[in-house]
């Protein structure tokens, strides 16, 4: 059974097609990018986000995550994927929104 590599929203790719995974920022990446697009080699699996890597498989199409590319090489070597600092900033804003209407909830009851 082929493994599958999960890209985020819900999108994956065979672990064994996966040639390389890059960051999008340099300008190699992004002609190569242009050239995908033309070619209609380009899948776009950002969901309307930032592009944070690259995939480039063995078939020449150019897949664009948004994703961190360490997140990415994790899932690829199998290990445990630690959240991005966005994630956990998210996260802690949520906790204090919540405890905030909790409080709020509190000094209502009294």
């Amino acid at each position: 059974m082929q493994k599958l590599l999960n890209i985020g929203f819900g999108n994956v790719v065979l672990q064994s097609r996966v040639v390389a995974v890059v960051s999008p920022s340099s300008s190699p990446m992004k002609r190569l990018r242009e050239t995908a697009k033309d070619g209609n080699n380009l899948v776009d699996a950002t969901e309307g986000r930032k592009t944070r890597s690259v995939i480039i498989t063995d078939s020449g199409h150019i897949i664009l995550s948004a994703l961190n590319t360490s997140t990415i090489i994790a899932r690829l070597e199998g290990k445990e994927v630690k959240e991005d600092k966005e994630s956990k900033k998210e996260k802690t804003k949520k906790a204090k929104i919540k405890d905030a209407d909790a409080d709020a909830d509190v000094k209502k009851q009294k």
